[in-house]
């Protein structure tokens, strides 16, 4: 489960504005600001978190299972 800080995060590692990963995913800004306003699990469609989540993976990003320490990113490399 996506949760609003590692899609902040996410953007962060790439330097990506919210324009960019409306751009990258095609869900508009607005939607984006709703999603990250938040904190824990993502409130949103299922079709956009996915289309998010799949738009930063394609970017370079590693969504971390939350195993001890919380969920997180990570650029892979």
């Amino acid at each position: 489960m996506v949760t609003s800080e590692q899609i902040r995060g996410a953007r962060a590692m790439l330097r990506w504005e919210q324009k960019q990963l409306s751009k990258a995913s095609g869900v508009s800004i607005p939607t984006i600001k709703r999603m990250e306003a938040g904190s824990g699990p993502v409130r949103g469609t299922y079709e956009n978190v996915l289309a998010i989540q799949t738009a930063l993976e394609d970017a370079g990003v590693e969504f971390v299972d939350a195993n001890g320490g919380g969920p997180g990113v990570r650029l892979r490399g």
